[in-house]
């Protein structure tokens, strides 16, 4: 006879061996979730720690002089205003402020404090008050890139590993001790396009660049990936040829991306003509990149629709086009979405095929339309990041956290598009 005790006791046993093993697997699996989470926040911890300084950037307070005599002027009239000498006004405004610093070296190591737009912005604020000709004021203005770092990083790295002298870095002292200097926002950091001064740089230029670019991209990919899906799944005859189109399709999702960018060089640019570096070239070579992978998901969506929804459409009437696009599109739509969100977040960061066709240029000018010249975010980070000055570090991490953001802003815009759809 089988003693029922010993069967007990072996399946108590083993339930208990299996509860150990599923315990530790889910051990295992909330380490992981929580490695993969410690990491990630290391990382964005690590990116905003740099991206800080670049939110904020040194004014300096100067008593500026509009000699005639110095602005090389002989009325007050606006043409005249424009040609006049303002270099030799900052200058020698500078001069007086400190009038014991002699040599050509140190006074050119005195003005070179200030930003190299200074001089622009004179130009600017007198032509909007020229009645301050033979006048005197106090005027701010921004502070050289250098300089900046030295008032932010100082304490952090020390003096021998910034790019300011010791007499800079004295005169630093005293504009701050007397409260010369002041500490902003950084508004042109969002306001001004690229520049080779890194006081000046901002992100202006490539986040419309991006935001042309990627419209362009959603309006190619998701009409042409969508209907190419409900084709293939519900139209298309199942044969050898649709076979072959369908493993295309899959290797097409596994090529490298600068294969995409060589195509739009050779294709787009040289035989069609279209101009380089821009919008509208990018977003059709993202467009191309993207195509597998919205057509692949939306093929998924569209066949998980059951069959029932079909054959109800059928049985009440409804034609292949009435069912197709009146029920299952509708039902394949939060699925078909995630696809798009997926495709679209993969040419955000692209840059390799946008390197290929022109986008790496530098360029100063905001974008107003899909054929102007422009440049995209990963492509300015990726400017940024090689630059030698230690303030482009700062605004590289700036940048990615922008590029972040606006990830995370079009991500919640498509989810709540699915949550919309899901719950119709």
């Amino acid at each position: 006879m089988i003693d029922s005790k010993n069967i007990t006791t072996i399946v108590t046993a083993s339930l208990q061996r299996r509860h150990k093993k599923e315990r530790r697997f889910k051990l295992l699996g909330r380490s992981a979730v929580a490695f993969g989470f410690m990491l990630v926040f290391i990382l964005i911890a690590d990116i905003t720690y740099k991206a800080i300084p670049a939110f904020h950037q040194h004014w300096v307070a100067i008593d500026v002089s509009y000699k005639e005599d110095w602005l090389s002027i002989k009325d007050d009239q606006p043409d005249s205003l424009k040609t006049a000498n303002f270099r030799k006004v900052l200058k020698q405004s500078i001069y007086e402020m400190y009038p014991t610093v002699q040599g050509r070296k140190d006074k050119r190591a005195l003005t070179k404090i200030i930003s190299s737009n200074a001089e622009f912005t004179l130009r600017d604020h007198l032509l909007e008050s020229p009645s301050l000709i033979g006048k005197k004021e106090t005027f701010w203005l921004l502070l050289d890139d250098d300089a900046d770092t030295y008032l932010k990083n100082a304490k952090v790295l020390g003096e021998a590993e910034l790019r300011t002298s010791q007499k800079q870095a004295t005169w630093l002292k005293e504009l701050t001790d007397n409260g010369r200097i002041e500490k902003r926002f950084n508004i042109e950091f969002f306001t001004n396009g690229d520049s080779r001064e890194a006081e000046l740089a901002g992100i202006k230029g490539a986040l419309i660049g991006t935001i042309i670019t990627m419209l362009v991209t959603l309006s190619l990919s998701f009409p042409l990936g969508v209907a190419a899906a409900l084709y293939l799944e519900e139209f298309a005859p199942k044969n050898r040829w649709t076979d072959i189109i369908e493993v295309n399709i899959n290797n097409l999702a596994a090529v490298p991306s600068i294969i995409f960018g060589l195509l739009g060089l050779a294709v787009i640019i040289n035989i069609f003509g279209l101009p380089r570096s821009a919008p509208l070239v990018g977003g059709i070579v993202l467009t191309l990149m993207t195509l597998p992978t919205i057509i692949i998901a939306s093929r998924a969506s569209i066949k998980a629709v059951p069959p029932s929804i079909r054959e109800a459409a059928y049985g009440i009437g409804a034609s292949k086009v009435q069912t197709t696009f009146g029920h299952v599109l509708p039902m394949a739509m939060p699925g078909i979405l995630t696809g798009t969100i997926i495709g679209m977040a993969q040419a955000l960061g692209e840059t390799a095929p946008l390197l290929m066709i022109g986008m790496v240029a530098f360029i100063v000018d905001i974008p107003t339309s899909i054929t102007d010249s422009a440049t995209v975010m990963p492509v300015q980070i990726f400017l940024w990041a090689d630059s030698p000055e230690r303030a482009f570090l700062a605004k590289t991490s700036a940048a990615i956290l922008v590029l972040l953001s606006f990830l995370f802003v079009m991500n919640t815009a498509a989810a709540l598009l699915r949550k919309k759809f899901e719950n119709r």
